[in-house]
C-alpha cells in the first residue's frame, strides 16, 4: 500500500471535542461531595435549623407546661427524653432550645462579619495611621479571651438572649478583622487589583469588586467555624444566667439545673449536651470541608 492510499484512507485530524471547563463554584461543590465528613456535618446542620424552625409542630407537648405529678420521670412512650425537676417534657425543651443555639449562632457570625469585615478591608486597603490604630485595637481586644470577654458584655448589656447575641458578635469581631486585614493585604497587590487601578476604577469599586470576592471564600469557612464557637458560648451564658431567661428552654440553662439532678435524673443533661456537642461538631466538620472544598489548590 502506497503512501498515497494512506493519506487518502487516513480519517482528517480536526480539534479535540473537550468538553467546556467546569466552573469555580461547581467545582468547590464536587470537592465539598467528595468530603463524607463534611456531608454528615451539613446533614446534621439542616436538620438541626429544621428542628428549629418548625419546633411548634415537632415538639409534643408545651416545653414551659408543669405537670406536678410528672416530676423527673424517665424517657417513656409519653416522655421521649424524660422529664425535669418540675415536669417539663425535656423532648419538648430540647427541640425548642434549639431555636436560641442556632439563633444566636446565625445573629452573632452576622454581627461579627458586619462589623469585622468593613474594619479590616479599612484598615487593609488604607493602610498607614488608620491600619495602626484599628490593629492596635484589635490586638488589645484579642488579648482578652473570647468567652471573658462575651461574659463582661453580656452582664454590662443585662441578661437576655438578644444581648447575649450582640456580646458573642462583639466579643467575636477581632477575629474577622483580623482575617479581612491579611486576605485583603495579599490581594491588593495582585495584577488584576493593579490592572483595574490603571485604568483609573475609583477605589471603592477596586476594594468592592475586584478584591472582596477574592477573599471572601476564607471568611465563609472562618463564619462556619465562629458559629460553632457562639452556640458554646450561648449555651455557657445561659448556664450562668446570662442568656436566655427562664422558663423558655435553652440548652444552657437545662444544663444549668440538670447539675443538681445528676444522680437521680441524668437524663436532664444527657439530652442538651449531646444536642450542643452534636451541633458543634457538626459545624466543624461543615467548616473543615469548605476550607478544603474553597482551597483553589485542591485538585
Amino acid at each position: 500500500m502506497t503512501s498515497t492510499t494512506l493519506a487518502a484512507n487516513a480519517t482528517p485530524i480536526g480539534p479535540l471535542d473537550t468538553p467546556p471547563e467546569a466552573s469555580p463554584a461547581r467545582r468547590a461543590l464536587r470537592r465539598l461531595w467528595r468530603r463524607k465528613g463534611a456531608m454528615f456535618g451539613l446533614v446534621v446542620v439542616l436538620l438541626f435549623i429544621v428542628m428549629a424552625l418548625f419546633a411548634p409542630v415537632l415538639a409534643p407537648h408545651d416545653p414551659v407546661a408543669t405537670s406536678w405529678s410528672d416530676v423527673r420521670m424517665a424517657p417513656s412512650g409519653v416522655y421521649w427524653f424524660g422529664t425535669d425537676e418540675i415536669g417539663r417534657d425535656v423532648f419538648s425543651r430540647v427541640v425548642w432550645g434549639a431555636r436560641a443555639s442556632i439563633l444566636a449562632g446565625l445573629v452573632s457570625v452576622s454581627i461579627s462579619m458586619a462589623l469585622g469585615i468593613p474594619i479590616g478591608l479599612l484598615a487593609a486597603y488604607v493602610g498607614g495611621w488608620t491600619d495602626g490604630v484599628i490593629s492596635r485595637f484589635t490586638d488589645a481586644m484579642l488579648a482578652v479571651p473570647f468567652l471573658i470577654l462575651a461574659i463582661a458584655l453580656s452582664a454590662f448589656l443585662g441578661p437576655s438572649l438578644n444581648n447575649a447575641m450582640v456580646a458573642i458578635g462583639v466579643s467575636a469581631m477581632p477575629v474577622f478583622i483580623r482575617l479581612t486585614r491579611a486576605q485583603v493585604m495579599q490581594t491588593k497587590v495582585e495584577d488584576y487589583v493593579e490592572a483595574a487601578r490603571a485604568v483609573g476604577n475609583p477605589h471603592w469599586r477596586i476594594a468592592l469588586r475586584h478584591i472582596m470576592p477574592n477573599v471572601m471564600p476564607p471568611l465563609i469557612v472562618q463564619a462556619t467555624l465562629s458559629i460553632a464557637a457562639a452556640v458554646i458560648a450561648e449555651a455557657s451564658l445561659s448556664f450562668l444566667g446570662l442568656g436566655q431567661q427562664p422558663p423558655l428552654p435553652s440548652w444552657g440553662s437545662m444544663l444549668n439545673t440538670a447539675k443538681n439532678y445528676m444522680d437521680n435524673a441524668p437524663w436532664m443533661a444527657v439530652w442538651p449536651g449531646a444536642s450542643i456537642f452534636l451541633l458543634v461538631l457538626s459545624f466543624n466538620l461543615l467548616g473543615d470541608g469548605l476550607r478544603d472544598a474553597l482551597d483553589p489548590r485542591q485538585k
